[in-house]
């Protein structure tokens, strides 16, 4: 039967995320950068005739009726009522509940995969409003851009990011997203900021800086007259999630006073004082994370953390991706 094999979902990470306010049904607004990076989920789909969408490797802990990779499977199905149906089966890499959007990653490389596999022919942004009714995040992974995202995520505008390697950090933790989003001490008030406070910040040439004016970004962090690329924004989620996940708290803790000591490769962006900035959360966690300049800096500093911090379950030294690696797949 026709098959499409070896099919990447790749791993995001937040380079900031602001919760700005919340609409009457529920859902909160946010601004966030989404960054696409080198870790990946791998999935295999073989067509089948008989329209039966089947897992074909179990997923210990998931079960099919919440596996995002068939609910997309499905969906499609269904907005497009082929006579297609299909097997599928996901090579898990990214953890649950780690703020990577492993599960909205698998939906849209389904999605997209499927598109091409059933002949279909739906259009991107017919597939990105699917996505919307799985998740979220599920959008940007069918966009296929580095973006800013607005709204509940689904506003989105591709943004050019500089070549940077990171190290994600894999507490011993799953952080349950619903539990943080509806917690009464979470922050819903972030100003907005516009895209291009966030570009300016990745612009600061050496020994330079922006003029007098104050914007929004000023309030959180976001611009500052120093010569390198400046640390933006912030996760409002993850005061929220350190203080009712301590092991979250206590690996964030000790990896920034590894940075503090000089014990770990200088990170690609500095505050406002010109110290290196703080690791930082992706999503609502609990994966961690620190910039880096170069491969050979992020492979150092992931080699002086995973033997010096405890109640780790992985360190994961990867690359920035430039675009979604099934950008051209639509």
């Amino acid at each position: 039967m026709p098959a499409l094999h070896d099919i990447p979902a790749p791993a995001k990470l937040n380079l900031f995320l602001h919760v700005t306010g919340r609409r009457a049904d529920g859902y909160h607004l946010l601004q966030t950068v989404f960054r696409f990076i080198d870790v990946q989920d791998r999935i295999q789909l073989e067509r089948r005739d008989d329209g039966r969408v089947v897992r074909a490797i179990d997923l210990p802990g998931v079960p099919e009726e919440i596996d995002l990779s068939l609910r997309a499977a499905l969906a499609l199905q269904k907005a497009t009522g082929t006579s297609y149906g299909v097997n599928v089966a996901l090579e898990k890499n990214l953890p649950a509940g780690g703020g990577l959007g492993g599960g909205s990653s698998d939906a849209a490389s389904v999605l997209v995969a499927l598109n091409r596999l059933w002949n279909t022919g739906l259009s991107r942004q017919e597939l990105m409003r699917i996505g919307l009714t799985l998740g979220a995040d599920v959008p940007v992974f069918v966009f296929g851009q580095n973006a800013f995202a607005e709204g509940v995520g689904e506003d989105l505008q591709a943004v050019t990011l500089p070549e940077r390697w990171y190290v994600v950090i894999q507490p011993n933790a799953s952080v349950p997203t619903g539990a943080i989003f509806t917690a009464p001490d979470l922050t819903r008030d972030t100003p907005l900021i516009t895209i291009a406070d966030f570009s300016a910040s990745l612009n600061l040439s050496s020994g330079g800086g922006l003029t007098g004016k104050t914007s929004a970004a000023d309030e959180v962090g976001g611009i500052g007259s120093v010569g390198f690329q400046r640390c933006f924004g912030r996760n409002d989620l993850e005061p929220v999630v350190f203080a009712r996940f301590e092991e979250v708290a206590r690996v964030a803790r000790e990896v920034d006073a590894l940075l503090a000591a000089g014990s770990l490769s200088r990170p690609s962006a500095v505050d406002s004082t010109g110290s290196q900035c703080k690791v930082r959360m992706s999503g609502s966690g609990a994966c961690l994370f620190t910039e880096h300049e170069s491969e050979a800096k992020a492979l150092a500093a992931a080699q002086q953390i995973a033997p010096k911090i405890q109640g780790v379950r992985w360190v994961q030294a990867t690359a920035g991706l430039k675009v979604h690696p099934l950008l051209d797949w639509i």
